[in-house]
């Protein structure tokens, strides 16, 4: 386990996650198409990031990409993601597999289908401990008790032996938690990483990943379309629509002042905004296939304030503040929609 200290302030952590213009494009049966568009962030150690925004608008196609993981109908196409300052987009399978686990690690959203069906949950935990330290199997073995106890598996020396269908949906949760924080990476990417559990384990899981996260001063990239998960939960956020990065910024400072109309759709669409007796908020609309990106803002089939300089040029991020950024060219006429 890393050393526990005080934290510097946020602005004088190193970077752990770079990602600059990533692109990542598609092929389909129609075509090929561009699911990732020129995305950057940065995460700071310590620090927890949202990638935030509806299905299919590239959140999890991005976190793959940085982990080495997109399926073979995909392919980065351009800009650099820098791990502790490796850019592993120019490794070779045998480079990025030394990464996986001691420098960066991810958590997908579906513990049943990511843990080995037919090997008992401690063998997975030991593994690790096994391939990158070289531990003999009875030390590796009792690593894997350790990270059982300290995710709160229940009596977990009796456990280890047991199958991941054996778990509940919460605590296979935790089994992967484990599993991805076993070699202390410095950079972890939850994906969904509450999806299909109750309100109650939610909020566990999300409590041991902070705590876990303070534990091992970890840059956590926690990617969701839940608002409330965001508020609560992380430090600053990317808004995404269509595959591009439409703002970014401090949460508490986004979500008070939305400086894109999507952002600002998003957060009125929050169930608590709504009036007895009339119909639920939402954005209109839906977003757009991949193969149907309009060549000016994506967002516009779907804004108030679309104009005909929305059609024919596409807003880029630019700075709106100190510390935040959004793509749209009427941005300061948000405060009066």
């Amino acid at each position: 386990m890393k050393p526990s200290t005080l934290p510097a302030p946020a602005a004088d952590r190193p970077v752990a996650l770079d990602v600059e213009g990533l692109s990542v494009d598609l092929r389909t049966p129609s075509g090929t198409v561009r699911a990732v568009d020129g995305v950057g962030f940065s995460v700071r150690k310590g620090r927890t990031l949202a990638l935030l925004g509806e299905s299919g608008c590239g959140k999890s196609m991005t976190a793959l990409s940085i982990a080495g993981l997109l399926d073979p109908v995909a392919e980065v196409t351009g800009g650099s993601v820098r791990v502790c300052g490796t850019d592993v987009l120019r490794l070779d399978g045998a480079g990025r597999r030394k990464l996986a686990g001691p420098v960066l690690s991810i958590v997908f959203q579906d513990a049943l289908t990511a843990l080995n069906p037919v090997q008992p949950v401690g063998r997975q935990l030991a593994e690790p401990f096994r391939i990158h330290r070289g531990m003999s199997r009875r030390d590796s073995a009792e690593k894997a008790v350790e990270l059982m106890t300290r995710v709160g598996i229940p009596e977990p020396r009796l456990r280890a032996r047991s199958y991941p269908h054996q778990f509940s949906g919460g605590m296979r949760q935790r089994l992967l938690i484990a599993m991805a924080v076993a070699l202390d990476p410095d950079v972890l990417i939850a994906d969904e990483p509450t999806t299909a559990l109750d309100v109650t384990v939610q909020a566990q899981i999300m409590r041991l990943l902070r705590e876990l996260q303070t534990e091992r001063d970890m840059a956590l990239v926690l990617i969701t379309h839940d608002l409330a998960v965001v508020a609560q939960r992380a430090d600053d956020v990317v808004v995404m629509y269509a595959g591009n990065v439409v703002e970014t910024g401090p949460v508490d400072e986004v979500f008070s002042r939305p400086r894109h109309p999507y952002t600002k759709g998003l957060l009125d669409s929050v169930p608590e905004h709504a009036v007895r007796g009339r119909p639920l908020p939402a954005v209109p609309g839906s977003p757009p296939e991949l193969s149907a990106v309009p060549s000016g803002c994506v967002f516009q089939a779907r804004c108030p304030l679309v104009r005909e300089r929305c059609a024919q040029e596409r807003p880029r991020p630019v700075s709106v503040s100190a510390s935040r950024s959004a793509a749209c060219h009427f941005s300061e006429e948000l405060d009066h929609v």
